[in-house]
């Protein structure tokens, strides 16, 4: 009974469900944050670009090279250790949307993947067919359950990266190189996560695809004659 209602259920959820997830994408895609030509993501970091620190001169020529500005932690002049480096609002408002359309699809593949497990019969002689067809299609579910996995993590790997380099910014100011840096770090993510949300769209359209033109295959292995798999 359990068995036959959680088929129902993944049923729904690919002949109903996925459809309207994939409406549902598409118009997230039309929104501005996912206008990549249109989409400003620069971001204030709020450290002044030099800090006023004893012995600090502008002029550098005739010094030695090896001897540069450390800041001291003690000083008045130091940036206050309650100061907030702000992360980038765009980037988060655009980790908002996507973030929640990644869990679904993790959950949608996962149960998409119970779904046809439980589908595939005892192996035996003869026409198997029917079968190669539901461990194909569970080879594509899993595939795109670990690519979903995989962005939620791109998005952990990034706030530590710019918490890395927003460190190497805070302690060396006067290094133009690690603002540039971020900046640049912020614009990949942000391509790296257009393109995510697309891929999702893209990947719920596949399984869609690739589950109805395969539906009886997949529900009743056995009897099923031998067409091709797309």
């Amino acid at each position: 009974m359990a068995q036959t209602e959680a088929a129902i259920k993944a049923e729904n959820r690919i002949v109903q469900k996925f459809p309207e997830r994939i409406i549902h994408l598409n118009e997230l895609l039309t929104k501005p944050e996912f206008r990549i030509a249109e989409m400003d993501i620069k971001c204030n970091l709020n450290v002044p670009s030099m800090m006023k620190i004893e012995n600090n001169v502008n002029n550098c020529e005739g010094k030695n090279p090896g001897k540069r500005p450390r800041l001291d932690s003690n000083s008045h002049d130091a940036i206050p250790e309650q100061m907030l480096i702000p992360s980038n609002k765009n980037l988060t408002e655009v980790i908002k949307i996507l973030k929640p359309n990644i869990k679904q699809l993790v959950e949608d593949t996962n149960a998409l993947k119970m779904w046809v497990s439980l589908l595939i019969p005892k192996i035996e002689d003869g026409n198997n067919f029917g079968v190669s067809v539901q461990e194909d299609t569970l080879a594509e579910i899993q595939q795109v359950e670990v690519e979903a996995t995989n962005y939620l993590e791109q998005v952990s790997r990034y706030y530590v990266s710019r918490g890395k380099l927003i460190t190497k910014v805070v302690k060396y100011p006067f290094v133009e190189d690690y603002r540039r840096a971020v900046e640049e770090l912020d614009e990949r993510q942000y391509l790296s996560m257009s393109l995510t949300m697309h891929e999702i769209r893209n990947r719920y359209s596949t399984l869609h695809d690739i589950v109805i033109k395969n539906f009886d295959k997949i529900k009743k292995p056995r009897s099923s004659n031998t067409d091709s798999l797309y």
